[in-house]
């Protein structure tokens, strides 16, 4: 099975991460997960001040900070993993991921905000829930 991870760095990833590798059916010797995380887009008037080096660059860090640890913590459970990341509206890069990868299944952490959280607030998962072509686990 070829999973999609996608990982924001907040306590709900660890939760769905910790969730992942203790079921045997999800996380397996033939499973291969990619873990994803998304970084927001800046302005293109932030981009020209500081130049799109720097920004690529602290994208990328901030990006490694929340893949890192993730993949040093799949490594001691000896799941096999990918770890990507990409810039932009998060429901749409994580379904866009997993329709390019060919995922037979998106996992990820919910924060949960509830019917009025989502409606005034918005909600990643839910977005990603409603536009994927393929199954959607929410780990709360």
């Amino acid at each position: 099975m070829k999973i999609l991870f996608a990982a924001d760095g907040s306590r709900y990833t660890k939760k769905a991460l910790a969730f992942l590798v203790t079921h045997e059916t999800l996380a397996n010797p033939d499973a291969e997960l990619i873990v994803l995380n998304i970084q927001p887009a800046v302005s293109p008037r932030v981009r020209a001040m500081a130049g799109a080096g720097m920004v690529y660059q602290w994208q990328k860090d901030e990006a490694m900070a929340v893949l890192d640890p993730i993949g040093t913590f799949l490594q001691r459970h000896k799941i096999r993993y990918k770890c990507s990341w990409a810039v932009g509206p998060a429901a749409a890069k994580i379904v866009q991921t997993a329709e390019k990868e060919k995922v037979h299944m998106i996992v990820m952490g919910t924060h949960g905000h509830g019917v009025v959280g989502r409606a005034l607030l918005g909600s990643v998962s839910q977005r990603v829930l409603s536009d994927a072509g393929v199954p959607v686990l929410l780990v709360k």
